[in-house]
Parts: structure tokens; sequence; C-alpha cells
């Protein structure tokens, strides 16, 4: 009889009701998750996302940081105009202050017709730049002044364009260390963290897993017609032990090639590809403690516009008297901008 039991059990725990559909309680498209980490994140895109404030988005690879600057975007009154993306990182060096700001005719050899940039096309709607960190020095002058003046001209022309579009900036590398190495404006991260949200890495919200795999699956089966209605507790299990280097992204991957494997109802997940591991960070990544102080100190400032007392100050959200935040700021020489 214990033996049954134990089996009814294992079956109960295999069967996760696959077949009704995974409703968060909140409403932002495919961000899915009910940890208190995300919710913080999703509870800083609703008090933005009404406001005109640029946003720069900051978290590890595959964090979901476009969903976030879509979010941001669907949220605000510019939602029924264009979001346009830039992947600042993908573009080359000599091309990429065409597509942001266009070019005339003629401009450079290539330019046989003049070209829209997308910050033009963006106009009255949104602008996405992604990797932003990855943009380069000439090009961050530029990006400074439309966030100052909302002005550009286009490669080879004279004329001055304006230009309404809300900027929600994103990147994955340690601005402060870019910074420091002269690869990036101190004047413009200060433009452009406004309003920083640092989204959370999948294993800092591990109960986020079952209800994400859920939905990959749901996604994958409509998509490829399969039925999946089980997933085996040693496979979940496996799922909730896995460190996610690659984050969001990195599961999403493997649950689209666990439903491409199984040819049953139940869900063959292949772990043999890949297994729990920690990875090492680049050497541009590595930071002393002072330097991590100083980045998390300078961070909150920039959160609170600088605001050192009161209950939405610095002071209160790091825990430290107002005195002692000051004596800190003084140590790591950290001054207002």
């Amino acid at each position: 009889m214990a033996e049954v039991e134990r089996l009814k059990n294992q079956l109960q725990a295999e069967d996760l009701c696959l077949k009704e559909e995974v409703k968060p309680s909140h409403k932002f498209g495919e961000i899915v998750g009910e940890s208190a980490a995300l919710r913080k994140a999703l509870y800083l895109v609703e008090r933005v996302a009404v406001t005109g404030a640029t946003v720069l988005i900051l978290g590890e690879t595959g964090t979901g940081k476009e969903l976030f600057a879509r979010a941001v975007h669907d949220l605000s009154a510019r939602k029924d105009a264009p979001f346009i993306k830039v992947d600042c990182g993908a573009i080359p060096a000599e091309l990429i202050e065409s597509e942001l700001f266009g070019h005339e005719k003629g401009a450079f050899t290539d330019a046989v017709k003049r070209r829209v940039g997308r910050f033009e096309l963006a106009d009255g709607g949104t602008i996405f730049l992604d990797e932003i960190g990855d943009l380069p020095l000439d090009l961050q002058t530029k990006l400074l002044r439309v966030l100052q003046e909302g002005a550009f001209e286009r490669v080879g022309g004279m004329r001055t364009i304006k230009t309404d579009a809300r900027v929600v900036a994103a990147t994955n590398r340690n601005l402060s260390l870019r910074i420091g190495s002269g690869a990036f404006r101190e004047d413009l991260y200060y433009r452009l963290a406004t309003f920083p949200i640092l989204l959370p890495p999948l294993r800092e919200r591990p109960e986020d897993v079952p209800l994400l795999a859920l939905h990959f699956i749901n996604k994958y089966s409509a998509k490829l017609g399969k039925k999946i209605e089980s997933v085996p507790q040693r496979l979940i299990e496996w799922l909730h032990a896995y460190h996610f280097p690659g984050n969001v992204r990195e599961l999403e991957n493997i649950i689209e090639r666990a439903v491409i494997l199984s040819t049953g109802n139940t869900l063959q997940l292949d772990v043999s590809f890949t297994s729990p591991r920690q990875t090492a960070p680049e050497p541009e990544e590595l930071m002393t403690l002072e330097e991590v102080e100083r980045s998390h100190i300078t961070r909150v400032l920039g959160a609170c516009n600088w605001r050192i007392e009161g209950p939405q100050g610095a002071a209160k959200l790091l825990g430290l008297h107002p005195s002692t935040l000051r004596s800190r700021m003084r140590k790591l020489n950290i001054n207002r901008p």
C-alpha cells in the first residue's frame, strides 16, 4: 500500500495540468512570473511608462530586456506609435550613424538615395537602443545631443531635424567600468539613467522557473502541433537545480528542444547537451569591492535624483544614516554630476 501511495503521489507530481493556460496575475505580454524580484521590476515599469522619462534597462544576457522595453512602450501614451529597435552591438561602426539618423543622397559612396533614420521613424513613439554600451564614442556625443535637444542632422545633411522619440536603452555591460576605461561618456550615462531598471537573473527567481517552463511548453506545443500533457518530476527538479547562465532565453531554448524531441504526451528533456555550471566573468566585468560599492551607491543616488534624506531618499533605500552615506560618498569620491 505504501508503494501504491508513493506511485500515486509521483504521478500527481508529474501531471502539471498543461491543458490549462498559464495565467500570471499581471498583464505584460510574454513576461511570465510571480516572484518578488520580477514584481519589483514590473512595478517600476508601470510607474515610469506613463511618463516621458528616458529609461535604462540593466541585466544579464537573456533576462528579457527587449520585453521590458516593449512593456514600457505598450503601457505609455505612445503605444499606438512606432516601437523601433536598434541593436547597437550588431551594426558595423561605419554604418550605425546612418542607421540612427539617416543620410542624404550622395553622403557617401553607396548613398544612392536619401534614407530616413531610426530616430525619424520613431518620432512620436519609442526607440529602443539595445546594447547601448557598444555604441562608438563619436556616436555617443550625437546621441547626447538628441537627448538634450531632441534634434539631429542626417549624414551629409545640413537641415536640423526635430524628433519626439522616447529613448529606452539597455545593456548587459557594466557602464561604470566602461566610463572608467574611457569607452563610455559619463554625461551620457546620467542622461540615459534617468530611471534605471535592473532585471533579476533567473537564478534569483527560481520560483518562476515552472511558470516559464509551462509557458514555453504551451507556446512550442502549439507551434509544432504537439500535445504535451505532463512533465516528469525529475525534469522539474533538474530545472530547479540548474544555474541558467543564459537566463530566460536559455530556458526557452531548452524547452523548445525538448518539445521537438518529444514523441508522445510527456515532455522529453535532453539534458545531455548541457549541465549546471558557473561561467567565469569576462576580464572587463571584474570589479574591486570599492568599485562595486561606488557603482551601487551611484546608481541608487541617480534613481533618487540625488536626494539623500527623506522617506524616498537614497539613505533610506540603502539602509544607512544620511551622515554615514555622505561619509561613504566622500571616501569613494562620489560627486553629484
